[in-house]
């Protein structure tokens, strides 16, 4: 892996740029959230974005995976398109977040487990106050989970539920019972995903990663809410009728993010942009 945006001692041209496998602390590094923000997780909120990241404001980031064509998928999975130097990022913002944020969808077909603890992070979560592990935050207006899978039976913290106050009250009592924390983020059958990012924020989550699927993307892009995108563009042509990585209604006007770094391993570009007013 090489660095080719900024322009560090990783990056170099020609047959002497270096191909070797960046350790985990490297890519924390490289995948750490603002400083301001890791300061001060448990402050409060409603601070000017004006005026830059106030310490203990949320910072919402995703990381996502595209195709040279556009597609977010194969097969309905994202896998068949990935590699294992994306798996490795993949696993460090996991090893950085405080919360991962996913549409029900997704966790029905990725088969989404607990997060569990890694030593390779423990030191770097503790000096910044973090549990051993990230919650998982499941996105779902129906609540159509299965409550007896580990996801909500085995994680090493609660995993939390964020639905609407008009979700089926059945449904609630049996996550509930499960084991799960429910946050109610929506006025009716729906989670708004602004508030869903202020609820998670209250609870000292502060530091959020969503893994999609597109159409949870597209609601918080929609929202704009989105502080940062994690894409990998796969060097691979798909064709197809796959999604992209964000779906749902379109913005008004395209929100501009900047580049903020440049990764790149055997074709695989891992690129990380930011919102202009972030």
């Amino acid at each position: 892996m090489r660095s080719l945006f900024p322009v560090t001692d990783l990056t170099t041209t020609g047959p002497a740029a270096p191909d070797r496998e960046w350790s985990l602390d490297e890519l924390a590094e490289a995948y750490a959230y603002p400083a301001e923000l890791t300061a001060a997780p448990s402050a409060g909120l409603g601070a000017d974005p004006s005026a830059g990241l106030a310490a203990g404001t949320s910072w919402l980031r995703a990381n996502m995976v595209s195709t040279l064509d556009g597609a977010a998928q194969h097969d309905g999975r994202s896998q068949p398109i990935s590699c294992a130097a994306d798996m490795r990022i993949f696993g460090t913002l996991r090893g950085l977040a405080d919360v991962v944020i996913a549409g029900a969808e997704t966790v029905r077909l990725e088969g989404y487990r607990p997060a569990r603890a890694r030593e390779a992070f423990a030191a770097r979560r503790a000096a910044a106050g973090q549990g051993p592990a990230p919650a998982v935050a499941v996105v779902t207006g129906s609540m159509d989970l299965d409550f007896s899978l580990p996801l909500f039976t085995e994680p090493l913290v609660p995993t939390l539920v964020l639905t609407g106050a008009g979700a089926p009250a059945d449904r609630i009592a049996a996550a509930r019972k499960a084991g799960a924390e429910v946050v109610i983020a929506g006025d009716g059958a729906r989670v708004d995903p602004a508030r869903a990012v202020r609820e998670l924020a209250g609870r000292g989550l502060t530091r959020q990663l969503t893994e999609g699927g597109p159409r949870l993307l597209g609601q918080f892009v929609a929202a704009g809410v989105l502080d940062e995108l994690c894409l990998t563009i796969s060097p691979m042509l798909t064709a197809g009728d796959a999604q992209r990585i964000a779906g749902g209604p379109g913005v008004t006007v395209p929100e501009r993010f900047f580049l903020a770094s440049l990764l790149e391993e055997a074709g695989f570009l891992f690129t990380r942009y930011r919102r202009t007013d972030s």
